[in-house]
Formats: C-alpha cells, structure tokens, sequence
C-alpha cells in the first residue's frame, strides 16, 4: 500500500517539534508499505532550514519512508500574516509535487494548519482515492478562542472550509476523545480515536537524566519541567509567576525547553523579574528528550484558561508518562482525566499561578508520592497509549479505505 502524506510540520526524529507523523510512518513502513511524505524545508519550531526538493528515503524492512521537502514562502515565524502566507505557498507547491509522486493509494491530510488539508482533498479527488482527514486540533475553533483570527469573514470562511472538508473525507481520525461531538456535528461520516501516545521504549531509558543536570547545575534541585512550544497558548506567564513566589525556596528550579514566538518576551519578563529559580534551554530533538526528561523530577503540562483546550489530548504529557515522571498538569477536561483515573499526577486550574506554586511546593515535599505517580504514569502508557499498539490501530484504518477503493 502506498500512503501519500501531505503535512507542512512534519518532524523527523533527529529534529526538535513533534514526531508522531514520524513515528507512525516508520511503523507503516516496517509492516511493508510506502509513505511518501510532502513536507516544509522549514522546522515549524526552531526556523531551521533543509535542502529543497532532496528526497530523503529509508528502508524500513520491505517498506520505505520517502521524504520530500518542497518549496515554500520562508518567512513562516514573523507574524500571523506572514505564517498564513507560508501555510498557503505550501498548499500550493505541495499539489504541485504531489503529482510528481506515485500515485498513493491512500491520501493522508493532516489539520492544522487546514489548508494543506485542501491539497489532500484535490489529489484524493483527482486521482480518485480515498482521504483520510486526522484531526489533531480544532482549527479554526482555537484559533478564534485565543483571540488569533478575529474577522469575521475570515472566521466564517475557515468553519466553512472545515465543515466542507470533514463532509468531503472518507475518514476521519481524532487524537483525543475531546474532540468527536466537534467533528460529528460538522459533517464527519466516519469518526475513529487514535490518541495521542508515546514511545514506550525511547522514553523508558534512563541514561543521560544525571548528566543533563550535572550540565546545569542542577544536581540538588528539584527540576519542574516544561517542554515545548513557547507561544501564545502555552501560558508561560504563569509559570514564570509561580517561579517568582517560589523564589525562596532555593531548591526549586523551572526549566523551560524549547522555542517559540513567546520565547524572547519570556527571557526578557524573567531578567526584569531577577527570577535565577528559570533556566531557558534551546529545543532538543526527539531522540535526546529523554535525557532531559529524565533529568526532571515533575513534569509539566500547561495551557491558557480557554474552555476548548478541555478537549486536547497533548503529546507531552503522554511523553512524561512514558518516562515515569510525575505529572503536573494545568489543563481541564479530559487530559485531566487521564491523569487523575490513572493517579499519574497532580492537576491544577489553568491559570492560576499561586495553585501552581502551591502544587509545585507540594510535590517537591514529597518525593515517594512523586516516584509512585511517575510508576502509575508509566504503567498507564504500556497499557493503553503505547505508540506502538495505537499505530496499528491507525495502520488498520488506512488498509480498510485501501480495500474499498
């Protein structure tokens, strides 16, 4: 079977950002199919670029994995306009090379951003396959609710494009429970939840966590985590804010990894603030989270107070539970629920920085609760969110539309 990936984001694992798409296309790969991937010379988080029109192929057993950056407008990380023109030179350079490749059996569309979700759309109606559309977050839903995409038009137009293409997919896959009723109720003829998960047997090594925090200094501190995105959604503010009235306790350190548009302010807001209790890192790849993951003692997960973020499901957190570290979470709904079905951690309002505090201070005083939720977490992973069991139910999906077609 051949699977034709369309996604603008896509991460390999030597490289920072998310990468499920990445580790669903190997697994794809191994059981003996072809995923040919058409994506952006440009890593969505970091700026980096790649070489253009370099195919990048990997056997994988009697399957392949085929990467194809294409050519886009590179100014994706200035503004908002600046990024909508990135993710519409994509949609249109992406339909171009996708009818250089062999043609797919399945078409894989993959939102946000929507619009390379059009590209999927054309090549499946043109070459007559089947689409499956994966929802990964409700765009422009969010979009609208952090205050993002304001006009009315534009707001209008984009819930059109997304109701025209959920009724226009052959299936469509969700990431998070959270998000089914959004779906039905704009179209959807056939919904499947594949959740997010993690990779049990990268997360679950523990070598390099002690170098990580001999690196910086951190050997007889207790280390809260977060690792990610620094944007608008991600409420970094609060964290720095909980850091300030924990600015005594001289154990505690923040740790802040990653990269985003948010990231300079936040230095600057820390350096005004004098808080020494943060440390900014860059992003890390994939392959080296773990390290930093296991140099943590709690992990955390954090989002703006916004009622939809009540229906994600976010890779980190399936991350840290992977790694059997303790989760502190900051997020409603039903990622909630999984931490605390599972007692994998503690869960706090979204913004409330003095709740935050008080649960970090919490947690820092008692380390056998921490380790036994870190055990709960990662038992929770092995049994119902491993990687590997859950691209097999994906996998499973794109062999029913290949049979029907």
């Amino acid at each position: 079977m051949k699977i034709l990936l369309i996604h603008q984001a896509f991460a390999a694992l030597n490289e920072p950002g998310g990468t499920r798409h990445h580790e669903l296309a190997r697994f794809f790969a191994e059981q003996g199919h072809q995923v040919m991937v058409i994506t952006s010379p440009i890593n969505y988080m970091t700026g980096a670029e790649q070489s253009v029109e370099k195919v990048e192929q990997m056997k994988l057993g009697e399957g392949e994995v085929m990467i194809l950056r294409v050519p886009v407008y590179r100014a994706f990380h200035r503004s908002f306009v600046h990024r909508t023109l990135s993710f519409m030179s994509f949609m249109v350079t992406s339909l171009w090379y996708a009818f250089k490749l062999p043609s797919p059996d399945v078409v894989w569309g993959t939102s946000p951003p929507i619009f390379q979700v059009i590209t999927a759309w054309l090549v499946a109606k043109l070459k007559r396959k089947p689409l499956l559309f994966e929802v990964r977050d409700l765009w422009p839903a969010f979009a609208v609710q952090v205050g993002v995409l304001r006009n009315r038009f534009l707001i209008a137009a984009s819930e059109w494009l997304e109701r025209f293409l959920l009724r226009q997919a052959d299936q469509v896959v969700v990431n998070s429970p959270g998000f089914v009723a959004h779906v039905s109720q704009r179209g959807a003829k056939s919904v499947a939840i594949v959740p997010n998960g993690s990779d049990v047997d990268l997360f679950s090594i523990r070598e390099g966590g002690d170098h990580f925090r001999r690196a910086y200094g951190l050997e007889d501190k207790f280390v809260v985590l977060y690792a990610g995105a620094h944007g608008l959604s991600n409420d970094l503010d609060q964290v720095l804010a909980a850091a300030e009235e924990l600015r005594t306790v001289a154990k505690i350190v923040f740790v802040l990894v990653g990269d985003g548009k948010e990231k300079p302010r936040l230095l600057q807001k820390a350096a005004e603030l004098g808080l020494t209790n943060v440390l900014f890192l860059p992003p890390v790849a994939k392959t080296e989270m773990a390290k930093v993951i296991h140099g943590a003692d709690v992990c955390l997960a954090i989002l703006k107070p916004i009622p939809l973020y009540g229906t994600v499901y976010p890779n980190k957190v399936f991350d840290y539970m992977a790694a059997g570290k303790a989760v502190l979470l900051a997020i409603p709904g039903v990622i909630r629920e999984v931490i605390e079905e599972h007692r994998a951690g503690v869960a706090v309002p979204p913004g409330d920085a003095h709740a935050l505090a008080e649960a970090v201070l919490f947690l820092a005083q008692n380390l056998e609760l921490v380790a036994e939720f870190g055990r709960n977490g990662q038992k929770a992973i092995e049994r119902h969110f491993n990687r590997k069991k859950l691209a097999a139910e994906f996998l499973a999906l794109f062999e029913n539309l290949a049979a029907k077609n």
